[in-house]
C-alpha cells in the first residue's frame, strides 16, 4: 500500500527540504532596521505611551488613567453611530481581528485600533535585532494548520504594531521592495473551483468592483473613485466569504441588518455558484475521508473538533502557503536577497541600481510559483519600492509614526 505513493511522497519531501534551505537563507539575510530610532523609542517608551494616548484621545473619551475603558468605548461608538460586533454575552468584541476589520470600514476607528495595537503589542525589548542592525528570528515554517510560517510576533518586526514597520529602512546604497500577490486567496479559489465568472472578476484587476457590477449594484462603467461605498460593501462580502463568515458576522461588520447581510451572501452565491459548490465540497471531502490535503500533499487531519469553516478555508490557505514556499525556493536559489516572507508577500533587498531588475526577477518567481499551484494560471503581483533614505510604511501607519517622531524630537 505504501509503494504506489512513495514517489509522490519523495517529491513532496524534496520540495519541503528545498524550502528549509530557503528559510535558512531568509533568516540569514534579515531585515535592515534603523537602530538609532529604535534605541530612542525604547529609552522613552513609557513617556511615549502617554503622549500617544493624549494625541489620539485628547478628551479622554476612550482611555482612562492610561487604560482602555470598554464602557467609555461603548459610549464613543454610540456617539459615532457605529454598530460594533458583540459576544454572545452582549459585551463588545475587542479582539484584534474585530478591531482590524472595523478599522477598514470606519476611518474613525483606525487611530483607536492603531493605538490599542501599539499599547498591547509594542514589545521592542523583545525585537530580535543583531549588532549589524538586522532583524532576524525563526520563521517557524509549517507552524500553522495550513502550513504557513508562524514567526514570533514579539521578535519579528512584521508581528509588531504596523506603524513600527517604519523602523525598516534600507542601508545606504541599497533599496527594498515589498512584493505581494494581488488578492491571492480570491484568485486561488476562483481557479481551483473552476468558476469562470470569478476568474473573470480576478482578471479585471479589481474583483470587488467586478462583483458589484455583476450583481447590478453599480453601473458597468463604475470605478473605485466613483462608487467607493458600494465597492467597500462588496469588498467586505468577498473577504467575509473567504473566511466563511456568517450573515450575523457580516451584518456586524457592515453595520446592516442580518437580513441585508444574508441577501448579500445570497448574491455572492448566485454570482459564483461553482465556487460555493467547490468550497462545500472541500468540507464534505474532509469529513468523509478524515483528512484534506493541499495540491502538494500537505494534510490536515479531521478530528471531532474540526469545524466546517476550517475545511472550507483550507484549500485557499494551504495552497497559498504552497505558493509562498515555491516562490521562496525559486527566489533564493536564483540569488535574490529575500529578507523575509510576510503572509502573501516578500520583502527583498538589492543595490539601488539593480532594484528594478531584482523586482522583475522576484515577480517572475512568484508568477512561476502561482502557475505551478494553479495549473498554469499566473496570479498578479504588486510591488512597493523603498529607496534609501525612505522608510517602509503607508499613510495610515505614518500617522502614528509622525506622532512618535515629533515627540522624540
Amino acid at each position: 500500500a505504501v509503494r504506489p505513493v512513495a514517489p509522490l511522497l519523495t517529491k513532496h519531501a524534496l520540495v519541503r527540504g528545498r524550502y528549509m534551505k530557503a528559510v535558512a537563507w531568509m533568516e540569514y539575510v534579515g531585515i535592515p532596521i534603523d537602530t538609532n530610532t529604535l534605541a530612542a523609542l525604547m529609552s522613552r517608551w513609557d513617556a511615549l505611551k502617554g503622549h500617544l494616548i493624549d494625541q489620539i484621545d485628547p478628551a479622554g473619551e476612550i482611555w482612562s488613567g492610561g487604560s482602555f475603558s470598554e464602557a467609555q468605548f461603548r459610549e464613543w461608538l454610540a456617539h459615532q453611530g457605529i454598530c460594533w460586533p458583540r459576544l454572545d454575552t452582549g459585551r463588545l468584541k475587542l479582539d484584534k481581528e474585530t478591531f482590524s476589520d472595523m478599522a477598514k470600514i470606519f476611518p474613525a476607528v483606525q487611530p483607536v485600533e492603531q493605538l490599542r495595537t501599539t499599547l498591547s503589542k509594542m514589545k521592542l525589548k523583545d525585537l530580535a535585532v543583531g549588532p549589524d542592525g538586522r532583524n532576524r528570528t525563526l520563521l517557524s515554517p509549517f507552524g500553522s494548520r495550513s502550513g504557513r510560517n508562524q514567526p514570533s510576533t514579539s521578535r519579528f518586526i512584521f508581528g509588531n504594531a504596523r506603524w513600527l514597520r517604519s523602523l525598516i529602512q534600507p542601508q545606504p546604497g541599497t533599496s527594498l521592495a515589498y512584493i505581494d500577490w494581488a488578492q491571492q486567496e480570491f484568485g486561488i479559489g476562483a481557479v481551483l473551483s473552476g468558476d469562470r465568472a470569478m476568474v473573470e472578476a480576478y482578471r479585471s484587476s479589481d474583483p470587488y468592483l467586478a462583483f458589484a457590477k455583476r450583481a447590478g449594484a453599480v453601473p458597468p462603467d463604475a470605478t473605485k473613485s466613483s462608487h467607493p461605498n458600494e465597492r467597500s460593501t462588496f469588498k467586505m462580502v468577498v473577504l467575509g466569504v473567504g473566511y466563511c463568515m456568517s450573515a450575523p458576522g457580516l451584518a456586524a461588520k457592515l453595520g446592516c441588518s442580518v437580513v441585508e447581510a444574508e441577501e448579500l451572501l445570497q448574491i455572492h452565491r448566485q454570482c459564483y455558484p461553482n465556487f460555493w459548490r467547490w468550497s462545500q465540497g472541500a468540507a464534505d471531502y474532509g469529513f468523509m475521508n478524515g483528512m484534506i490535503h493541499s495540491r502538494f500533499g500537505l494534510q490536515l487531519h479531521v478530528t471531532a473538533d474540526t469545524k466546517d469553516r476550517t475545511l472550507r478555508n483550507f484549500p485557499s490557505q494551504a495552497n497559498g502557503a504552497e505558493m509562498m514556499r515555491l516562490a521562496a525556493i525559486y527566489a533564493t536559489e536564483a540569488g535574490i536577497r529575500v529578507c523575509a516572507p510576510v503572509h502573501d508577500a516578500f520583502l527583498i533587498e538589492a543595490a539601488t541600481e539593480d532594484l528594478d531588475h531584482e523586482v522583475y526577477r522576484m515577480q517572475e518567481c512568484m508568477a512561476r510559483a502561482s502557475a505551478d499551484v494553479l495549473d498554469g494560471f499566473r496570479l498578479d503581483t504588486d510591488a512597493d519600492l523603498i529607496r534609501h533614505p525612505d522608510r517602509f510604511g503607508g499613510n495610515s501607519e505614518n500617522i502614528m509614526w509622525d506622532m512618535a517622531m515629533k515627540f522624540l524630537n
